[in-house]
């Protein structure tokens, strides 16, 4: 089954509309549907070659992946299948089964497939500008899970300049996508029971393709995750180690140093025990293209600029649910410890799914625009909001602040069985702590999953309340 999308396969056919080839790249973290993207348009064009590389293994070497390499193109063109004896004659013999009718290549897991040749890049660039002198109706697609490798050797790369016509990097799945996992009958699943499930899987395709609509928001979780069987019981180690490798014990341990909620850079060092430095920029740097955190820079709307105030936030739901929760565990799940427990009866539960819920809606902000009547306005900035306590100001935490040319939008997001009138409080204290800037009004906004408390949304506080089921919407 095929979800979403529709913009990036959009932007894929608008290529074809060039009088010249494109060279694309396609990046995210593991199981976004990058490589699923890209056969679905392949099934538009008369022509689609895929080549993957092998996952990294020790003693794998260059020639392993060039065998692979020729044992895929004989599979799907009329050429044997030959020793390669380097990447330059891999691609001569590529280039040598292109004709004058529209062929898209995907080179999948590319670092994969380049992480053995210290020169793949070059032979890839001259090969590339061989293609590209050739073939008109042409669109390469580099793909891969490993964001820095194509940002060092492709992007950034000083061969390659001018030469890339679209840079894509896939996240999650908008909500109303996600809903269409529930199948046929998904207007009878109840919209806290989805949020339970989606604040394990977020919008990873792969993991949302695993729900059974059958089985409630608990049995899939316990089937998927606290049974050894489980596909997320061990999903982490995988794709962790697949994008990581030997180096993998840093970026688990800034994860979880991110489980309970966002830090500053200095925070995250502190709490390591690590210098700040270089290497530790790196390694944030990485995890943010990779998918799993995300940073979060406060917008002050006074002066119109973003300030130096900046903390990481650990924007994969199903990477701190596992560190959380299933890492701690793992003996006892292995013994089958764990396979009666209700989720609800694990500790903290109720603040993770805070957690949880808040970075879901982070992640569909064009989502809340458009319910807010806004998605239209040209919006200034839209991240969480940190102001530092000064002698002059007093310190202030929004949980989404959303600034437009002429409104200053204080969204709060909560999660909880009953909401009640302490959530107007805690948003006036903000409302008098921030300042909006000159020509902009302050609106305020809940966007929450709950029972209100009777009176709560007449009150006249809120000018926008917005329950989580309006994201669930096909109508957007």
């Amino acid at each position: 089954m095929f979800v979403g999308r529709g913009q990036q396969l959009r932007d894929l056919k608008n290529l074809m509309r060039k009088q010249s080839p494109s060279l694309v790249t396609c990046r995210g973290r593991r199981r976004i549907g990058k490589s699923t993207l890209i056969r679905e348009f392949g099934r538009t064009v008369p022509r689609f070659l895929e080549f993957e590389g092998l996952a990294p293994r020790p003693g794998l070497k260059n020639s392993d992946q060039l065998a692979v390499f020729s044992s895929q193109l004989a599979q799907q063109t009329t050429l044997p299948r030959v020793t390669l004896d380097g990447w330059p004659q891999a691609f001569q013999l590529l280039a040598s089964t292109l004709t004058d009718q529209w062929t898209v290549i995907l080179l999948d897991e590319i670092s994969w497939l380049g992480g053995y040749d210290p020169d793949f890049s070059g032979h890839l660039k001259v090969a590339w500008d061989g293609m590209n002198a050739q073939n008109s109706k042409l669109i390469l697609v580099v793909c891969g899970s490993i964001s820095a490798w194509i940002e060092k050797n492709i992007l950034q790369n000083t061969g390659f300049v001018g030469r890339t016509s679209w840079d894509m990097v896939l996240d999650e799945l908008p909500l109303p996508s996600c809903e269409l996992f529930w199948g046929k009958n998904h207007k009878r699943i109840d919209a806290a029971e989805k949020l339970t499930l989606l604040s394990v899987t977020g919008g990873v395709p792969k993991y949302l393709e695993e729900i059974n609509p059958v089985l409630s928001a608990d049995e899939n979780l316990q089937r998927l995750c606290f049974r050894p069987e489980g596909v997320l019981f061990r999903e982490f180690d995988q794709i962790f180690s697949d994008i990581f490798g030997k180096r993998s014990i840093t970026y688990r341990a800034i994860l979880n140093n991110l489980t309970s909620g966002s830090r500053s850079f200095s925070e995250i060092c502190l709490a390591l025990d690590k210098t700040p430095s270089g290497h530790m920029t790196a390694y944030l740097k990485d995890l943010l293209l990779a998918g799993f955190i995300a940073r979060d820079r406060t917008f002050d709307p006074k002066t119109s600029r973003i300030t130096h105030t900046e903390k990481y936030r650990l924007k994969d739901n199903y990477s701190r649910f596992f560190l959380k929760y299933v890492e701690p565990n793992r003996d006892r799940i292995e013994k089958n410890l764990m396979r009666d427990l209700a989720p609800a009866q694990l500790p903290s539960w109720d603040t993770l799914l805070g957690l949880q819920f808040e970075n879901i809606i982070l992640n569909n902000i064009d989502t809340l625009t458009t319910l807010m009547g806004i998605g239209r306005t040209p919006v200034l900035s839209a991240s969480p909001f940190f102001q530092k306590q000064t002698a002059r100001r007093k310190g202030c935490q929004i949980d989404l602040l959303i600034v437009t040319k002429h409104s200053v939008y204080i969204v709060e997001i909560k999660r909880r069985v009953k909401i009640g009138m302490e959530v107007v409080n805690e948003v006036q204290e903000k409302t008098r702590r921030i300042s909006a800037g000159a020509g902009r009004s302050i609106r305020t906004v809940l966007v929450y999953q709950g029972e209100l408390t009777s009176g709560l949304e007449n009150e006249g506080f809120f000018d926008f309340t917005i329950p989580f089921v309006a994201f669930l919407s096909d109508s957007l």
